[in-house]
């Protein structure tokens, strides 16, 4: 199964028709059908490692100030006890406890509603452990190939650059498409190495650079990229799509492996 790692923006993605949303559904028609998917998003950060394990994951509406018409939003996709244990089982480098209280966040579900609309998939989510570095979340995510294998997707969900304390909104529209010179040369430096598969230097980003520093002034929306690239294969093609910067300071820019 191939890994994507999703440039997924603002919230109201999962509800308009715009670029970035059909560029899901155009990534999602190159898949062949998951038996699950394992979604790591930046929007679950939590002491320790968790994996949800319940069977009716609820939509968590995990953003304010937006139309009333987004928190009236279901995704009902049904969650896998079978896959948290799998997950747990693949995660051999960190304890991994089972929760039953999170659900789906927006990083999650804005994606698979355009994605895979029918909510007829597994969905489980897997949580970042704010008190680890960023290497640390490379290093364990590599056992979880094993999960490929099975048939499962797995979803990394943040933004390679995601500065929010920055935005800079031209017009009424989040997805205005421009970004600050720091902004452009951070991605465009995050490509590069990716493309050269310099990856533990990605996972070391403290040690990229002042445009860097400002591209990622928090991990939480960087780090679920080191899960993916965690994940890639000797000579397997990684082909980027929705590669834009929106509003100043973030990017959209995401990509498929395999």
């Amino acid at each position: 199964m191939p890994v994507l790692f999703i440039g997924h923006g603002s919230p109201m993605n999962g509800i308009e028709d715009n670029e970035f949303s059909r560029g899901w559904q155009t990534i999602a028609r190159t898949l062949p059908k998951p038996i699950a998917i394992l979604c790591i998003s930046a929007h679950w950060e939590t002491n320790g490692t968790l994996v949800t394990a319940m069977e009716k994951p609820r939509t968590i509406y995990d953003f304010y100030g937006f139309p009333q018409e987004l928190y009236r939003v279901q995704y009902p996709a049904p969650g896998s006890t079978w896959l948290a244990q799998e997950t747990r089982n693949a995660l051999l480098k960190t304890a991994t406890g089972l929760d039953s209280s999170w659900g789906l966040d927006h990083g999650c579900w804005i994606v698979l509603r355009k994605m895979f609309p029918d909510a007829d998939i597994p969905v489980v989510q897997l949580s970042l452990d704010l008190t680890r570095p960023a290497r640390y979340h490379f290093d364990i995510a590599k056992g979880m190939n094993t999960l490929r294998k099975k048939g499962v997707l797995i979803l990394a969900s943040g933004n390679m650059v995601h500065n929010l304390r920055m935005v800079t909104l031209k017009s009424s529209d989040f997805n205005a498409q421009f970004g600050f010179d720091w902004a452009i040369e951070a991605n465009e430096l995050f490509k590069t190495l990716i493309d050269e598969n310099r990856f533990k230097e990605l996972a070391d980003y403290k040690n990229l650079g002042e445009a860097v520093q400002l591209a990622i002034p928090t991990p939480e929306h960087y780090v679920p990229m080191l899960y993916a690239l965690a994940l890639k294969k000797d000579g397997e093609a990684l082909t980027y799509f929705n590669d834009k910067p929106i509003a100043g300071s973030l990017t959209m820019t995401s990509f498929k492996i395999g």
